[in-house]
């Protein structure tokens, strides 16, 4: 995997994150959403980005590798005591001994980020991203809460946060809630098509964000 981080910034693709729970099992409903969206995505021949570990991360590299897309499959794997190995459905992937450094590399590649169910590491991945374009250490890419656990954390922003004014109303622009697989797609392809007609005013992943 020498160069490998030079090299994937350098390609000028589009690129889907797609972050959640290394816990959840096969049988759970949010799993199935999970490989249906990156299934989805992989027939469009856009890349894929994941933690590239086990449940939500495989059922998003797995339902990406069945789609037989000819895209990318890639893997940033964070080195832990009980997760420390890529899942098989990974295509290329790069180790992290720091969640700081893979941050900083899923900023980098990332047009778009979907959000699945998932606990401190999820919610650390989603607000890092949301701070990032925040304070515009890079641009508007559109951050995808996909599934019922995110109905409650909106209401809550909206409530205090936003309420107090410790946020602003443009803070959550970028935000967008799909209750399932296909409205997230819909709010990815819109993103793509964007993505392939170019223009100034788009942000191009390899120019918007140095890590």
């Amino acid at each position: 995997m020498k160069n490998y981080f030079a090299k994937e910034t350098s390609r000028k693709e589009f690129r889907v994150t797609i972050f959640g729970s290394a816990r959840m099992k096969k049988s759970d409903i949010c799993y199935k959403q999970v490989y249906s969206l990156a299934k989805l995505i992989g027939k469009e021949d856009m890349d894929i980005v994941t933690g590239g570990g086990p449940g939500l991360m495989e059922a998003a590299n797995k339902g990406y590798k069945d789609s037989k897309g000819k895209g990318h499959s890639i893997g940033l794997v964070i080195k832990l005591p009980w997760e420390n190995k890529p899942n098989k459905s990974v295509d290329y992937y790069k180790v992290y001994n720091r969640f700081s450094k893979r941050l900083d590399t899923f900023m980098a590649l990332s047009n778009v980020f979907v959000v699945a169910s998932g606990g401190i590491g999820t919610l650390l991945e989603l607000f890092y991203s949301w701070q990032l374009i925040q304070v515009k250490h890079t641009c508007k890419v559109p951050i995808i809460l996909m599934g019922d656990m995110w109905q409650g954390l909106l209401k809550w922003i909206k409530r205090y946060p936003l309420k107090n004014n410790m946020i602003s109303k443009e803070d959550l622009d970028i935000i967008y809630y799909a209750n399932n697989a296909k409205e997230a797609f819909e709010i990815i392809k819109s993103v793509y098509d964007e993505f392939k007609k170019g223009g100034k005013n788009f942000c191009l992943n390899y120019k918007k964000y140095k890590a």
